[in-house]
């Protein structure tokens, strides 16, 4: 996604406010803009352009010939816009991005394959991020249905991080040898997540535990796409964990009511953690997320089944999800029925977590007398744990009174969890054993 900026009333001179408009510049690496808006004091846009679409006409602000005085500055993918030219009699001077209206269907394999049929819509190649669970494989295996079927010329590359060990990295490996991508491993260890806290913090602009744990390998992926192809638009499984009841923790829901209460929460909440981890992470290098299991169409019925059906059954998280695909043949079956593996921790081994990990490096960054002060130093989401003191510390030094910005701490509910790991809960371990 590109980088919008808008400052109104501002007293900075010039140079001052296009300083400022260059701290996203990582969102839109291809092409700058910084406009005076005329007529208005001390008004001016920015924008930092990533080229999905349109390269040569698709700068921003927008100015219409029609309405002199429009200025449109927006970040968004308007997957449609041809079919909407249609029905609008609207003169269009570029054909970049927003919505989609169509008709589609209650099934929900076919509202999936038009979800990521329609995000197809680009003029840079095409890649996808493959952690071999449930969600990225589905999407990789569309995805790569879909490019075939529109004659595209390049084959479609998938990416998975870990260290060694890693079972994501294993399942993904099957995953693209059944679909047959152009599969990368991208390996990386204990000091290079670490060392990457500090920029990881920054780009997210959040100290939650879970997120800035998940967001190290997305962050370090992101940057070897960035650096080592030519893959911009990036496909990935966001989203279905909340849409679909796929965290552990919904295994001991109390009801399905309960359930769809909270599966509707986190939807809402997206923002605060898994899409802001995923938007960041990419941007900061200068790529195009796009995620199909948020579409409107097919998160719409999804939430419009009955709550009974969406629940776990049979000791299996997203089971409905899995069910629908059953005899799909887009995925391995061991693939398909795979248990749920958080992110953060499927990156790598069961023997060596990388919560404990973290753990183990930030106990001798923050000490006994530093958390005793902790409720006075951070007296808003104090942190309960070293780990958390020392994330917070990290964003404090960037975002110095911004704690706010974050209303509540990421936990599973029902449980009476001490960590967000899944790796931590009873049901996870009992899995591992069987």
């Amino acid at each position: 996604m590109c980088g919008i900026w808008a400052l109104f009333g501002s007293d900075d001179c010039l140079s001052v406010q296009c300083l400022s408009a260059m701290k996203i510049a990582h969102r839109g690496p291809d092409a700058f803009r910084f406009e005076n808006v005329n007529g208005y004091t001390n008004c001016c846009f920015g924008f930092h352009r990533l080229a999905v679409v349109d390269p040569l006409f698709g700068m921003q602000p927008i100015r219409v010939k029609k309405y002199p005085y429009l200025w449109l500055c927006y970040n968004g993918e308007i997957y449609n816009h041809k079919k909407m030219q249609q029905h609008f009699e609207f003169e269009y001077q570029t054909k970049v991005d927003g919505f989609e209206i169509e008709t589609v269907k209650n099934n929900l394999r076919i509202l999936f394959n038009n979800a990521v049929k329609k995000r197809l819509m680009t003029d840079r190649r095409i890649g996808c991020l493959l952690s071999g669970g449930l969600d990225s494989s589905l999407v990789a295996a569309t995805l790569l249905k879909q490019l075939k079927e529109a004659q595209v010329q390049y084959p479609l590359q998938t990416f998975a991080i870990g260290m060694e060990d890693s079972p994501d990295l294993l399942a993904a490996r099957k995953v693209a040898d059944h679909i047959g991508s152009e599969h990368y491993e991208v390996l990386f260890n204990s000091e290079e997540g670490i060392q990457a806290l500090d920029e990881v913090i920054f780009s997210l602009e959040t100290y939650d535990i879970t997120t800035v744990r998940a967001s190290v390998g997305m962050y370090l992926i992101s940057k070897y796409i960035r650096k080592n192809t030519d893959s911009v638009v990036i496909f990935s499984g966001e989203g279905s964990d909340e849409l679909t009841q796929g965290y552990i923790y919904f295994h001991k829901a109390p009801s399905p009511e309960k359930a769809e209460e909270e599966s509707e929460r986190l939807l809402r909440e997206l923002y605060l953690f898994d899409v802001l981890r995923a938007d960041r992470t990419t941007a900061a290098h200068g790529l195009e997320l796009r995620v199909p299991f948020l579409d409107h169409r097919f998160s719409s019925y999804y939430l419009s089944l009955p709550p009974e059906m969406r629940i776990p059954k049979n000791g299996i998280e997203k089971h409905l999800l899995r069910e629908t695909f059953e005899d799909s043949n887009l995925i391995p079956k061991e693939i398909l029925w795979r248990p749920k593996e958080a992110f953060s921790d499927g990156i790598t081994s069961v023997k060596n977590s990388w919560f404990k990990i973290l753990q183990e490096y930030v106990e001798h960054q923050v000490d006994d007398a530093m958390m005793a002060n902790a409720a006075q130093k951070f007296p808003f989401n104090t942190p309960k744990t070293k780990e958390g003191y020392y994330y917070r510390q990290v964003f404090e030094r960037h975002y110095p009174g911004r704690a706010d910005w974050l209303s509540h701490y990421w936990m599973p509910k029902w449980i009476n969890a001490t960590d967000p790991s899944a790796r931590t809960l009873t049901h996870y371990k009992s899995a591992v054993k069987a």
